[in-house]
């Protein structure tokens, strides 16, 4: 097993960051039992991985940020920018701490460098009064613990289309990185069904479209992991609804920020942001 894991890691460093790799990546999962430890996923930037933790663990923490844990099983998330080396703590009931590390391989990010045009537009007045209420809701709806049991699924495809933008791509202006990009965008007519990824508890559903987001639709799927559907044309969910995986939530449009029709798709965990094609896998098929 850990040839396996030590395989995809070497992979997964040297390049298989973009296109179709990290889903191969992702389709040889890892498995390390250790000290009563074990999971399954992708140990790399962007990845998610779902594990068991050491029999009697009655708390656990990754970096010493606490996980929840539901039946000793666990979920845990690397963000894009993610360090090398993370370290698991299993707190036993009987005072002993278990620690195990991890090694997180790095990913090979689409960047483009625009060395004419600035970074930051001219400030716009409207933005600045409309902004903060837009991120404090989506912070408020975040921050919510749902009784979601999602976490527990394979994830599938919100639709299938064209990927017309990659988790992690980031642009340089004149040598000064901007903000990465945040999911994955699916290319798709508007008025294309959404359908959620997996079981889910509706967090946020804007009752009118945000300044970059346009219609924004949010999914709590449990223990810290969420999904986020931008610019969709209408939403077909009420907060506090429970969805079932595969059950329309609403249509693919271009409101907010967006130059034509599409889905933008994130997910994220405690904060940490995470690449939608390692937990859907290849796009075989019509959702």
């Amino acid at each position: 097993m850990r040839l396996l894991a030590a395989t995809i890691a070497a992979l997964l460093g040297a390049g298989w960051g973009v296109g179709d790799a990290p889903l191969k990546a992702q389709q040889a999962a890892v498995m390390v039992p250790d000290d009563g430890f074990s999971w399954s996923g992708t140990l790399s930037q962007g990845g998610l991985i779902v594990g068991t933790a050491p029999a009697g663990a009655v708390s656990l923490a990754l970096d010493g940020q606490p996980i929840g844990l539901e039946s000793g099983r666990f979920i845990a998330g690397f963000d894009r920018d993610a360090k090398p080396v993370a370290i698991f703590a299993a707190t036993l009931a009987d005072g002993r701490v278990v620690t195990r590390p991890l090694t997180i391989a790095p990913r090979a990010w689409q960047i483009e460098r625009l060395e004419t045009l600035p970074k930051f537009p001219a400030p716009d007045p409207e933005m600045a009064r409309l902004r903060p209420p837009e991120l404090a809701a989506i912070a408020a709806a975040r921050a919510q613990a749902t009784d979601a049991h999602g976490w527990r699924q394979p994830f599938r495809w919100p639709a299938s289309g064209r990927i017309s933008g990659l988790f992690g791509a980031q642009r340089v202006y004149k040598g000064e990185p901007g903000s990465y990009h945040s999911g994955t965008d699916i290319a798709k007519p508007a008025g294309s069904i959404v359908r959620a990824p997996a079981d889910g508890v509706v967090i946020l559903a804007a009752d009118h479209p945000f300044t970059l987001e346009g219609n924004l639709l949010m999914l709590d799927h449990g223990l810290g992991l969420n999904s986020a559907f931008l610019h969709l044309s209408r939403i077909d969910v009420a907060v506090g609804e429970h969805v079932r995986q595969g059950q329309p939530i609403g249509a693919v449009g271009m409101t907010g920020r967006a130059t034509g029709p599409h889905l933008h798709w994130s997910v994220s965990w405690q904060g940490k942001r995470l690449d939608p094609m390692l937990l859907a896998g290849a796009m075989t098929a019509q959702p």
